[in-house]
């Protein structure tokens, strides 16, 4: 019988037949599910890309992230308003419907945009009259469609490269497989593996916390929830690479006792749905997918997909597994890890997809490898999304310990007058040039994906407010310090550009960030002050140029005579 798990599914349906999800829909789905009409349509009104009302043959997304805007945003968003007499995210007519979107994992390509979910790279005012005229004339979308290609700049050289390097399918299955699902565990804390999406936490502890739940069902979650605005890794995993996070979804399986696996693919990548459906098929027919896999008695083990519908919160784990049960990816108050009370409440291991691959090249390389590299806190390498002002943007895999000089120097992307870069994305660290010696690892200042380079001729606010922007647009609402704090900074980044701030202003600024960080409840409120506090503090010879010492010329007396005089001499001058 189908339950409310199964909802989204249900509601994409709809979506990408119709292009809107209809009363009628909602009733349909309200009766087959045995869920309530009001709960379906909150539901829906979470999701970004689900639509209540009809939308155009063409649904245009354009992701309007800071690398976006700076390589030329503005002028595509006019293009395609001009070329489809349309006006972003207002009713569009029955050919065309234009919206803006969040990072769409294209930052290496940018300005970009989804056609349909197609994607559409490197796009110039003359690249959309092109696409438009095509298609008002019949041309099929896909043959218009870019074909991406993952930019791999950099990867070690030899034996030190770990993901990076020849793939063999199933070797790391066969290797682990020469190991108890306890020796597997060590292995993966032996090899101090974090999860590498961001949070960092150690990959052992969480899959042996899973492990010695004793319950009948269990499960494996890949997060390709890959929303943080600069990261774009995991497209590169997925277009090259899918075997290795599969095979890593496999062995935390084997490892844990959990039976199926699930990947919740964000929807701005769903145009790598079928190939990944592909691969799971041709792991199936090698009998690395299915039942007593290798011939391994009860080594049960299936993989599905889940299409995400776009929401930057359902990148933290809790808010995930609401949004696979069918509700709103809203965080919710946990009681429990999701290794002990997770999806259906049972034991659950979520990790994202650089974390599986890596998992699953320590089994097929050994851990001995792994800690041969990086340095002692973290080994290893890392995969990082390098983009903005810089001659190579793309994927780099570097070692653990790599200083912030040497990814920006000639041998690696070839930064352009670096000023201000931003490590991790939003909800990361800004770092000023007397830091560029710092390291990315444990030690120094960690990484979770998105490397953002901007010289001097980039605003800083106009950066700080994009920013804002994004985490007021994304936060769920659920908590007021997210939900009103992130406003009230983005109001005061604005004040800012407009000359009117004091000195004031960046204390409030401190006072709300230290208040959001604190009691929100997911690691969305708690990183979003992030870049906005750092930059205060580490730029503040800009932030000088921008905001009087003192507030002595901010109390004026306001004197009403003399600001009426102009308009009565008017007066005055028309009535003689």
């Amino acid at each position: 019988m189908m339950d409310r798990t199964h909802l989204l599914n249900e509601l994409w349906q709809y979506q990408l037949k119709f292009g809107f999800i209809s009363d009628k829909a909602i009733s349909r789905i309200s009766k087959k599910l045995n869920v309530s009409i009001v709960e379906i349509e909150s539901v829906i009104t979470f999701y970004h890309f689900f639509h209540q009302k009809p939308t155009g043959e063409y649904i245009i997304y354009l992701n309007n992230s800071i690398i976006s805007d700076i390589k030329g945003y503005e002028a595509v968003k006019a293009a395609f308003e001009k070329e489809t007499g349309c006006t972003f995210n207002e009713d569009g007519d029955k050919e065309f419907s234009l919206f803006d979107t969040s990072c769409i994992g294209m930052s290496d390509q940018e300005p970009a945009a989804l056609i349909n979910f197609l994607p559409f790279t490197d796009l110039t005012p003359n690249k959309v009259k092109h696409i438009i005229a095509s298609l008002k004339n019949g041309e099929n979308l896909e043959d218009l469609a870019s074909k991406t290609k993952s930019k791999i700049q950099y990867h070690p050289e030899g034996e030190k490269a770990i993901i990076f390097r020849p793939y063999e399918m199933g070797k790391s299955i066969e290797e682990g497989l020469k190991f108890t699902p306890e020796e597997i565990v060590n292995k993966i804390s032996k090899a101090k593996l974090l999860g590498l999406g961001g949070a960092f936490f150690p990959v052992g502890y969480k899959w042996n916390s899973c492990k010695n739940n004793e319950a009948d069902t269990k499960y494996i979650i890949c997060n390709a929830d890959e929303g943080e605005p600069g990261t774009f890794k995991d497209r590169a995993l997925f277009q090259y690479l899918p075997g290795l996070v599969i095979e890593g979804m496999i062995l935390a399986g084997y490892a844990t006792g959990a039976k199926e696996g699930i990947i919740y693919l964000r929807a701005e990548y769903q145009y790598f749905k079928d190939k990944i459906e592909d691969v799971l098929s041709v792991f199936r027919k090698a009998n690395l997918l299915g039942e007593n896999i290798l011939g391994v008695k009860d080594f049960d083990f299936e993989i599905r997909i889940q299409l995400g519908a776009g929401s930057y919160v359902c990148g933290a784990a809790s808010a995930l597994i609401e949004s696979l049960e069918g509700r709103r990816g809203e965080p919710p108050v946990r009681f429990w890890s999701a290794t002990k009370h997770g999806f259906r409440h049972k034991p659950t291991v979520v990790n994202n997809v650089e974390t599986l691959a890596y998992a699953s090249r320590i089994i097929e390389l050994g851990e001995d490898h792994f800690l041969s590299m990086g340095t002692e806190e973290s080994p290893g390498t890392k995969l990082l999304s390098i983009s903005g002002d810089v001659a190579k943007p793309g994927i780099y895999e570097i070692e653990f310990g790599t200083s912030i000089i040497d990814l920006l120097g000639i041998e690696m992307s070839q930064a352009t007058s670096p000023y201000f870069i931003q490590v991790s994305g939003p909800s990361g660290e800004c770092v000023n040039n007397t830091e560029f010696n710092r390291r990315i690892c444990k030690e120094d200042i960690m990484c979770g994906g998105s490397f953002m380079v901007f010289n001097r001729t980039r605003d800083i606010l106009n950066i700080l407010r994009n920013f804002m922007e994004f985490f007021k647009e994304e936060s769920c609402g659920v908590c007021t310090p997210c939900r009103a704090g992130n406003y009230i900074l983005t109001e005061k980044v604005k004040k800012m550009q407009r000359g009117l701030s004091s000195q004031e202003d960046i204390e409030e600024i401190k006072q709300w960030g230290k208040i959001i960080k604190l009691s929100s409840r997911c690691g969305l409120g708690k990183s979003s002050p992030n870049s906005l506090i750092y930059a205060v503090d580490k730029f503040k010879d800009y932030f000088n140029l921008k905001i009087p010492p003192t507030n002595e010329f901010l109390n004026v007396e306001f004197d009403m005579e003399d600001a009426v005089q102009e308009f009565d001499s008017f007066i005055k001058d028309t009535q003689t």
